[in-house]
């Protein structure tokens, strides 16, 4: 039993086939508290692929692997809310408007433009990393990772209502304690320090980074709840990605 979150945040977070057993919120909470975790495993396979790709190919092509790879692994999933969300806020209507856009199955202009700005933003600054040397690329990309999985945790604190009824954002809204989030992230910012210091300076600038993933990751989720009143699955996924590109340009801000 004590393992069903962490199958329910393998099962729901990424493409590994891991069979979900439990679907109940409070199983739910603690599979967005075991997201960072994910994140490390995720966030490894895609770093050793962008490293040996860095290593014979060069920084750019690392970077662009790397980025496709987290988006295999998950399959879009994170990526599919960026877009959804960008469509509802950017199309001005009331929130139930809004929520039907983000329901459709295709992608509007607002959410072509969020995706293409935000891919081409990660792998710019993940090339600058691969770039420097393999390694820190490398550690880059599991920076990212960690970083875009604790924000979920946050953005399922229990101020945070659902926006509508149903869907995995009303299985965990309101789940997570404030305690545990910063727990889990003051943990994944410890764990960062440690891996930084294969690369020294990164010591420093993975935890800077996390924290600042965060805060950005925080600011929009902010703005979906007013906007939307409560969150949804897409807004998660948004505010995932919004954390792993504000870790990468912190990162690459700080040389």
């Amino acid at each position: 039993m004590r393992f069903e979150g962490l199958r329910f945040a393998f099962g729901t977070l990424s493409v590994l086939r891991v069979r979900v057993e439990r679907w109940d919120r409070p199983t739910a909470g603690r599979a967005m508290l075991c997201a960072p975790v994910v994140g490390i495993v995720l966030g490894t396979l895609a770093a050793a692929l962008g490293a040996l790709v860095a290593w014979r190919a060069g920084g750019p092509l690392g970077a662009v692997t790397a980025v496709a790879a987290l988006a295999a692994l998950t399959r879009g999933l994170h990526l599919d809310g960026l877009a959804d969300v960008a469509d509802g806020l950017g199309s001005g209507k009331p929130a139930e408007d809004a929520l039907r856009i983000m329901k459709q199955s295709d992608i509007g202009p607002f959410g072509v433009l969020t995706l293409l700005l935000t891919l081409l933003g990660q792998i710019a600054a993940l090339a600058g990393q691969f770039g420097h040397s393999p390694l820190r690329g490398a550690l880059a990309v599991l920076a990212c990772a960690v970083t875009a999985r604790c924000a979920l945790a946050w953005g399922c604190l229990r101020s945070v209502p659902a926006a509508r009824p149903g869907g995995l954002g009303a299985m965990v809204a309101s789940t997570v304690p404030t305690a545990a989030a910063l727990a889990v992230s003051a943990a994944a910012a410890l764990l960062l320090a440690l891996a930084g210091l294969a690369d020294g300076w990164s010591a420093l600038r993975l935890p800077l980074a996390l924290v600042a993933g965060l805060l950005g990751a925080r600011l929009l989720l902010r703005r979906c709840v007013r906007r939307f009143d409560g969150i949804t699955g897409d807004v998660l996924g948004a505010t995932a990605e919004t954390a792993a590109t504000c870790c990468l340009l912190t990162l690459a801000l700080a040389g």
